[in-house]
């Protein structure tokens, strides 16, 4: 039986949140949150092999292409990024579901991790989190040089903004073990949806929250049992190892690991059938 995904707008308040969904609605839930400079549709070969067995929901992230506001602008703090998520979560009617973030996406799974007991299990991709080790070691890194350019007021956008699709392509061509595995389509659609001012800004506010959101993870340290997958590409940088001990110094108690084999930072596009792999068997288990 093929497996269709659809889009829909979903209305929240103020809010409207863009997803894409494919599988069983009445089958368990995963809900996939993207990251910088992505969206929604960056999941789409990750739902097509999940949705056999899962209802899936991946998700524009708030303030991002179609997700869009009437409210109060661009809000980087994962916090409250990880309570509007909880908020739509819970609108929907989504309850024991399970959570995949990559890059931006896995910091605020992390925040919902902190903030809410609700998930069944989580997965974080491809990231580290602010105030988590080994951030302290990761920010110093001169090829993550983003990390502060992005942090500047206003200055991103404004140098940005007329050449998003090579500013992009720099990271999908530096980053990724295969980028060829990122297509010319799917670059496209990710500079679209940055491409509105409020966009734009919002993607940049992601990163220039990130000091705050250091500030919240460091200062708390209550356990956190759900159970977490840690993944990463193989060619990633940085010792997989190092990060498992930080979120285990961070409170979390039921934590495994595993690498994407022939990847760097965007697995989820370069080698999805051994990404969903690694997701499913933490699932399964």
């Amino acid at each position: 039986m093929s497996t269709t995904i659809s889009t829909h707008d979903v209305t929240l308040d103020d809010r409207v949140f863009r997803i894409l969904r494919a599988g069983d609605p009445c089958a368990p839930t995963i809900i996939f949150l993207h990251g910088w400079p992505q969206d929604s549709t960056a999941w789409k070969d990750i739902l097509l092999l999940a949705a056999h067995d899962y209802q899936c929901i991946a998700v524009d992230l708030p303030g991002i292409g179609a997700s869009k506001t009437t409210g109060p602008g661009p809000c980087g703090s994962k916090v409250l990024l990880a309570r509007q998520i909880h908020d739509f979560l819970e609108y929907l009617g989504l309850e024991n579901a399970a959570m995949v973030g990559h890059d931006v996406g896995g910091m605020i799974t992390f925040s919902y991790l902190r903030e809410f007991g609700d998930l069944t299990k989580a997965v974080i991709m491809n990231t580290v989190i602010p105030g988590i080790a080994p951030w302290d070691d990761v920010i110093r890194i001169p090829w993550l040089w983003h990390f502060a350019f992005h942090s500047i007021p206003d200055l991103p956008e404004q140098i940005t903004v007329n050449n998003l699709p090579a500013y992009f392509d720099y990271f999908y061509d530096t980053t990724s073990a295969t980028p060829e595995r990122i297509s010319r389509a799917s670059r496209r659609q990710f500079v679209s949806s940055y491409q509105s001012p409020d966009s734009l800004r919002q993607g940049f506010e992601f990163y220039r929250a990130l000091w705050d959101d250091a500030q919240e993870n460091a200062t708390s340290s209550d356990a956190i049992n759900i159970p977490l997958l840690y993944l990463r590409g193989d060619q990633e940088h940085g010792d997989i190892n190092t990060y498992i001990a930080g979120f285990k110094q961070a409170g979390l108690t039921n934590i495994q690991s595993a690498l994407v084999p022939g990847s760097g930072h965007f697995t989820l596009q370069e080698n999805p059938a051994d990404t969903w792999s690694a997701i499913r068997n933490f699932l399964y288990g």
